[in-house]
């Protein structure tokens, strides 16, 4: 096997692993490669050991490997980084999900340029769940309004939100910080049968994550290793 075809498979015998010690059921935790600034031929090892879901973080990039790897069935394009308002149509027209809806402005937008030949976008509300003012993403008070807005919209469909908090010093005081999100998530469970993700863990901090009830976790070095800087948009 590939050395990504072994990354894969240890990192999910680790999410194995963390679903059992957290009583969560198999295979409820879905395994997103964050395939930013790696190689398309990186992204095809990847595909041929099964991975079918990536997430890409810069606009030209995403869309630019989206052209070049339409032939191969299955995957599934994930959107993750902040979006700027003058490229929301490369996301909306290619993207099958993106995780970063905060503003009223860019869930418009993204409805309003959806092809009407595609299904309706997946959409994540980002909340700013550490409250960081140097992190995109709503407060958890002003999850309502936003929630109500994007059912509103006939070309995106919520599913859930994403978080990317602050680290902590310890599982146990990441799971204090996840707590609040995970109760809004579940409460959204409740009241929308649309509503299935919570898009929180990485690398550093699967374990809590798992714990908290993430649906997807995101991890990119541990599956094609280092991040090769050189490559942005």
């Amino acid at each position: 096997m590939t050395q990504i075809s072994d990354n894969l498979s240890r990192v999910k015998h680790d999410i194995h692993t963390l679903e059992t010690r957290y009583n969560r059921i198999e295979d409820s935790v879905n395994l997103l490669a964050v395939s930013k600034t790696k190689p398309i031929e990186a992204i095809i090892e990847a595909y041929e050991a099964g991975q079918r879901l990536f997430g890409e973080n810069y606009v030209q990039e995403a869309v630019s490997k989206y052209g070049e790897l339409q032939n191969y069935p299955g995957i599934v394009w994930h959107f993750i980084g902040p979006i700027q308002s003058n490229k929301s149509r490369q996301i909306a027209e290619t993207m099958d999900w993106v995780h970063t809806v905060d503003r009223e402005k860019i869930a418009r937008r993204l409805s309003e340029q959806r092809p009407v030949s595609k299904p309706p976008l997946n959409v994540l509300i980002q909340v700013n769940i550490s409250q960081e003012s140097s992190k995109s993403g709503i407060a958890l008070s002003e999850l309502g309004e936003m929630v109500d807005l994007v059912n509103s919209l006939p070309n995106i469909v919520l599913r859930g939100l994403m978080a990317i908090p602050a680290p902590q010093e310890s599982e146990a005081a990441q799971i204090d910080v996840y707590r609040p999100l995970t109760e809004a998530y579940e409460a959204l469970v409740e009241a929308f049968l649309h509503v299935d993700t919570l898009s929180i863990g990485m690398s550093g901090d699967l374990p809590a994550a798992i714990a908290s009830k993430s649906s997807l976790v995101r991890v990119g070095t541990s599956i094609f290793g280092a991040r090769d800087y050189s490559t942005s948009n």
